[in-house]
């Protein structure tokens, strides 16, 4: 039986499941729900997620949610193409990255968004945006340091796909919103190499969110 993947178009955290997916050539059907029609609050969706939040897999019948957990369950059940390194003390960074990535990076670069894309034009705080694009510029430093690789631990990890959504949050606020420079002007050269890497991943496009290409 294939996996089932439910995703919302957009969301990081089913973003980088949905790489694991694509890495690790795990047969499986993608589920697209409508956050505008709530359908990740439907009676079904709720049997597989009580909390009604995407990404959730159905995997032989065994349902989870929460996106590490599903990465790292992916990781152990289908050890094709890893992405956990064996030692301990590189298995503990990758973790490390991934759980700053969680806490920090995401943070910043959701408040952004948060002040630039759901506020109408006439309505935002060009002051509150820019304390908010200091705060992403802030946290881009320390991952422009942690890159001395071409991939942030080592060989491509669960941290990458971790922490690419999450980075691509910001340069999606300067695609839509022309002008804030996070993207051209202000992007650290490594993390702005490290990015165009995973890009170039030969099953890259297949994860990008539908609703941007729409």
């Amino acid at each position: 039986m294939a996996l089932t993947f439910y995703f919302g178009s957009g969301s990081p955290f089913a973003w980088k499941v949905w790489l694991v997916l694509e890495h690790k050539e795990i047969p499986y059907t993608a589920k697209r729900l409508s956050f505008d029609q709530e359908e990740h609050r439907s009676p079904e969706f709720l049997k597989i997620n009580p909390r009604g939040k995407v990404p959730a897999i159905v995997d032989d019948g065994f349902a989870l949610y929460e996106s590490n957990a599903i990465c790292e369950y992916l990781e152990e059940k289908y050890p094709q193409n890893p992405l956990l390194p064996k030692d301990a003390q590189d298995r503990a960074l990758v973790r490390r990255l991934v759980g700053e990535a969680d806490d920090s990076l995401y943070k910043v670069g959701s408040t952004l968004m948060d002040k630039v894309l759901y506020v109408p034009a006439e309505e935002r705080d060009q002051q509150q945006i820019a304390e908010a694009k200091e705060a992403v510029l802030a946290e881009l430093a320390y991952w422009n340091g942690y890159l001395n690789g071409d991939f942030l631990a080592g060989p491509l990890t669960l941290a990458d796909f971790a922490v690419y959504p999450y980075l691509r949050m910001p340069v999606r606020v300067d695609e839509r919103v022309p002008g804030l420079g996070v993207k051209t002007v202000d992007m650290p050269v490594a993390v702005a190499a490290w990015m165009e890497r995973i890009e170039a991943l030969p099953y890259f496009g297949k994860t990008i969110p539908p609703h941007w290409k729409e």
